[in-house]
């Protein structure tokens, strides 16, 4: 009798650690959630973004069809300049909402980072079908084209729309410096 009392004590046991982690487990989720969702993306220090990331991570691998976290991810990953890991959250982000003008420039901006010009043309364009007026995306546009496809004058046409509805805000006046500016690599008139 003596081994089977201590064979359903440990059986107890176990049962009860299991169930206590479950039950844990489960009510911290729920916190973890609301945790990330309090935090403002795009700020705080370093610690500040591997908890949220860390958070944010463990959100998708139990729900892996939710919006908010993919997105969190993805900002996150884009703030602490971590391209292929933001490019592939922002695909989970438009798998689940694919016409969102926002995530498809900030995707094209992380394209553009890793060098894969033609896929952030690409994003910029689509965001620019989308929302014809979303300003983000054509300036991104007018930058891809100048500085790294060494096309200004493919830019100038994509500046003038965005001074069109934007003419004095300090993006504006970046605009207008760089297209007063000779392009990279020319020289400029003494």
């Amino acid at each position: 009798m003596k081994k089977e009392s201590i064979l359903i004590a440990v059986v107890a046991l176990i049962v009860g650690a299991l169930g206590g982690f479950l039950i844990f487990s489960m009510s911290t989720a729920g916190k973890s959630q609301q945790s990330a969702a309090s935090i403002p993306a795009g700020s705080g220090s370093p610690t500040d973004y591997v908890s949220r990331i860390a958070e944010a991570e463990k959100i998708v691998a139990q729900d892996p069809k939710n919006l908010n976290a993919w997105l969190s991810l993805g900002n996150d990953y884009f703030d602490t300049e971590q391209a292929q890991k933001a490019i592939n959250a922002y695909n989970k982000v438009l798998e689940l909402q694919p016409n969102n003008p926002n995530v498809l420039t900030d995707q094209g901006v992380m394209y553009r980072r890793v060098g894969w010009y033609d896929k952030a043309l690409a994003n910029f364009e689509k965001a620019q079908q989308l929302d014809p007026r979303h300003l983000q995306s054509l300036y991104n546009m007018g930058i891809l084209y100048s500085v790294d496809m060494k096309q200004p004058e493919k830019a100038i046409p994509i500046w003038k729309k965005y001074l069109q509805m934007d003419p004095n805000s300090p993006t504006a006046m970046q605009i207008k410096s760089m297209m007063q500016s000779p392009p990279p690599g020319q020289p400029t008139q003494k």
